[in-house]
């Protein structure tokens, strides 16, 4: 957990102020100043000195707002070194001149229990204003974390929307030929960095995702030869299984609240989705329709789920009341529809849209307003950032079988590649962390 020790504020009213609007994209991104943060004093820390970590803090924020697709940072070796003493009484002369319209200084300061401080402060060049005022106390081994909180507290100051940089993703990488790949359950901050593996690789792992505190994942292994649902504690490593039996289950989500986790059972030739206590238990059968019905994802309320099922003789979506009643259809356009996930925003669906390639996708709850977000050959399983504003998901190359993660925003215009030590696939996009 990261201790604040500065209060936000806000200094000039709204219509003054820069904003910029993510809804509708930005033909030109604005262009923000983000220099060095100095420090107090050099002082060598675990995580190296108090002035390379300013370095250090600085660049992962501007690479945090250029990845957002809404900033331009400029140019460091435009910028000259900022005194300790101007990061609260900023040159705005000098920072107008450099075409900045946003100025965001900080300091990075060590403290005597040998934790650090960083500052953050945001300003308006050209109202020559402060907007808003953040600092954190964390260990030198969580600078980065300090900084994504930074880069969190510009993006919502400037757009309005919540913030998504200080959290972390779970997908499966893989190694290894197309047709015996090895696939191991792995970790990183959403930006690529502190990556760490979580599984061995002894067994196939397929679809994790985060319960809502981050504590658990829940996916499906092939231990014992056989599809079966596990939890796995982040912190400790210990997996549980949570489905006794020899039926093949698979597709798992956590409720909203985490008291719940839904998943799919083939039972009798015939495949329907379920829930069970996320402590273990007997399963309660929720469809019960002939044919598939997987991929379920919960309203962000825990009241509705939405999902895929072929009972109308194609891959289409569905949604339901949490309790199985009430089942409708609400997709109709052409091709078929998988993997729906519900945003955490409650507003948007996104999916994969399946018929000439792979595509990601939104729509709105009730079905309408679609729009396709992606383009290439193979685009698949979508997942929200904590904000609702941005999707992640994974890119299968034409005739390798290599998978690479992927992230676009919902305007489809700000798509990049997450950098990852192998190939990926299957990603999970966590809650912001506390």
């Amino acid at each position: 957990m990261i201790a604040a020790v500065l209060s936000a504020m806000a200094a000039v009213p709204a219509a003054a102020q820069v904003e910029v609007d993510v809804t509708g994209g930005v033909s030109a991104p604005q262009p923000i100043a983000i220099p060095v943060m100095p420090t107090n004093s050099p002082v060598g820390t675990a995580a190296g000195s108090t002035d390379a970590l300013g370095r250090q803090v600085s660049e992962v924020i501007a690479n945090d707002l250029r990845n957002s697709g809404l900033f331009t940072p400029i140019d460091a070796n435009r910028m000259r070194p900022v005194r300790f003493d101007e990061v609260t009484q900023p040159d705005y002369p000098y920072w107008g001149g450099t075409g900045a319209q946003t100025l965001v200084q900080g300091f990075v300061r060590a403290n005597g229990d040998g934790s650090l401080t960083v500052g953050c402060y945001v300003y308006d060049v050209f109202a020559r204003t402060e907007l808003a005022r953040q600092g954190f106390v964390v260990q030198p081994d969580s600078w980065r974390r300090a900084a994504h909180k930074c880069a969190d507290s510009v993006y919502s100051r400037l757009t309005g929307e919540g913030p998504y940089f200080d959290s972390r993703v779970v997908y499966v990488s893989e190694t290894g030929p197309k047709n015996n790949r090895t696939k191991q359950l792995a970790i990183m901050d959403q930006d690529g960095a502190n990556h760490r593996f979580l599984t061995s690789g002894q067994n196939i792992v397929l679809t994790p995702r985060f319960s809502p505190n981050e504590q658990q994942i829940v996916y499906m292994s092939y231990a014992e030869d056989r599809p079966r649902i596990y939890t796995l504690q982040v912190g400790t490593g210990r997996q549980r299984l949570v489905v006794e039996g020899a039926s093949l289950s698979f597709a798992p989500r956590f409720s909203p609240d985490g008291r719940f986790i839904l998943f799919s059972m083939a039972q009798g030739g015939n495949t329907d989705l379920y829930r069970v206590s996320a402590s273990g238990g007997r399963p309660q059968r929720l469809t019960n329709s002939p044919g598939i019905d997987t991929g379920g994802s919960y309203s962000p309320d825990g009241s509705r789920i939405v999902f895929e099922s072929d009972r109308s003789g194609g891959q289409q979506l569905y949604v339901m009341n949490a309790d199985g009643s009430n089942q409708q259809r609400i997709s109709f356009g052409g091709g078929r529809y998988g993997t729906p996930v519900w945003s955490p925003r409650g507003d948007l669906i996104a999916f994969t849209k399946i018929g000439g390639g792979f595509r990601i996708g939104v729509m709105n709850a009730s079905g309408g307003g679609e729009r396709l977000l992606t383009n290439a050959w193979q685009d698949e399983q979508p997942t929200w950032a904590p904000n609702g504003r941005v999707l992640m998901f994974f890119r299968t190359a034409q005739g390798s079988g290599r998978a690479s993660v992927h992230s676009v925003d919902l305007t489809g215009r700000v798509e990049r590649r997450i950098a990852t030590p192998r190939d990926g696939s299957d990603p999970s996009w966590g809650p912001l962390l506390p």
